[in-house]
């Protein structure tokens, strides 16, 4: 044998080796793009899309603990006491929403959970808001319009010691905004209000609450520069009464103020509505007759120093001589942190008694 036979012979037996090792490779598949979450910035800030879809999210929330002392509005804790003491509480609360662009604007849905506890109980848990909303139309959970187009009430803690109307509860809502500072309303609601059965006075404790008939909710209001206006009524299907309510608003900057009036044809049985105390329960003596009044008036103001600190003031008075002010401080340190010192006092002329209470929050919001 020669060199080159040897070179040749050697040739082919590494190309029948190689041959046979290239048949047993494993060929790694192509690595598939990674999708980046992407900022969706056409319905407000946080919102992201979801991967995969062209709908976007945002999630929120915030974290709240307080210490309470004494209780602005009076109501009674077990066995007769009144709460007089001092209180710890703590909440949590997250907010998922969903907005998707379609043809007839943009569909979303809103979905707050809360849980909550205070010292001497077990967390509780309540789906505080879920509703989907679609060109102005809204369907589901959320506070009353009674309550929520007028914008409740002042910028403090305490600020329905004086009842200004019901919250949570299902609804079909629509909503028109001309665009011009015109805006209108009108809402069908779930009678069952807060889920209280004393929200309805005398009608629930009647035996009514398998009565499914709807509230009405009807508002008006026009911004024009620093002012607002505002009115809205309301009607009560079991109890066939009504009640209305009208705001008006100053805006000038660092500071701000407010002034409401709400009246109902009875409020002895209209109490979910304006011009009554929150409940039964409110009247510190017991076997007082404190009234649940048949109009009432609101008033504040709230003054920015700087971003970091404001200060509020609301005043409130019913017919039935409750009296309730509430002070605070709003000071936040860092964004996004707020730490509230809060004084409340309230007195029942009827009942010829008082209450000075305060709160101590710390809130975080995400």
């Amino acid at each position: 044998m020669n060199i080159k036979s040897l070179l040749l012979g050697s040739a082919a037996v590494f190309a029948v080796a190689g041959a046979a090792h290239a048949a047993d490779a494993i060929v790694a598949a192509e690595p598939e793009p990674l999708e980046y979450v992407r900022i969706c910035d056409a319905y407000g800030v946080g919102y992201f899309y979801i991967p995969g879809s062209e709908t976007c999210l945002k999630i929120s929330g915030k974290v709240r603990t307080e210490g309470q002392w004494g209780d602005a509005y009076g109501k009674y804790g077990g066995a007769g006491t009144w709460n007089t003491g001092t209180l710890w509480h703590t909440r949590a609360e997250v907010g998922l929403d969903t907005a998707t662009d379609t043809e007839y604007g943009a569909l979303k849905t809103n979905a707050v959970i809360r849980w909550d506890w205070q010292e001497g109980g077990d967390t509780t848990t309540k789906l505080l808001w879920a509703n989907i909303s679609l060109g102005g139309f809204l369907v589901g959970k959320q506070d009353s319009q009674y309550s929520l187009y007028m914008g409740y009430a002042g910028n403090v803690a305490n600020d329905d010691v004086i009842y200004y109307g019901p919250k949570e509860l299902n609804q079909i809502t629509y909503k028109y905004d001309a665009g011009n500072g015109f805006t209108a309303i009108v809402s069908l609601e779930d009678n069952k209000s807060d889920a209280n059965s004393s929200a309805y006075g005398g009608a629930w404790q009647k035996g009514e609450a398998d009565h499914y008939a709807p509230n009405a909710v009807a508002g008006l209001g026009y911004k024009a520069g620093a002012f607002g206006f505002k009115v809205v009524g309301g009607y009560d299907s079991i109890v066939e009464e009504g009640a209305i309510k009208a705001r008006l608003d100053a805006d000038f900057g660092a500071f701000k103020a407010f002034v409401m009036g709400g009246w109902n044809t009875d409020g002895d049985k209209l109490n979910q509505y304006a011009g009554s105390n929150l409940d039964g329960s409110a009247c510190p003596v017991h076997g007082a007759d404190c009234g649940w009044g048949d109009w009432a008036v609101w008033g504040g103001m709230g003054y920015t120093f700087d971003p970091k600190v404001q200060a509020n003031l609301q005043l409130a008075y019913t017919d039935t001589k409750i009296f309730a002010a509430t002070a605070n401080v709003r000071w936040n340190p860092v964004k996004d942190l707020l730490i509230q010192p809060e004084v409340s006092y309230t007195n029942w002329d009827a009942a010829d008694t008082d209450e000075l209470a305060g709160i101590l929050r710390f809130e975080r919001k995400f």
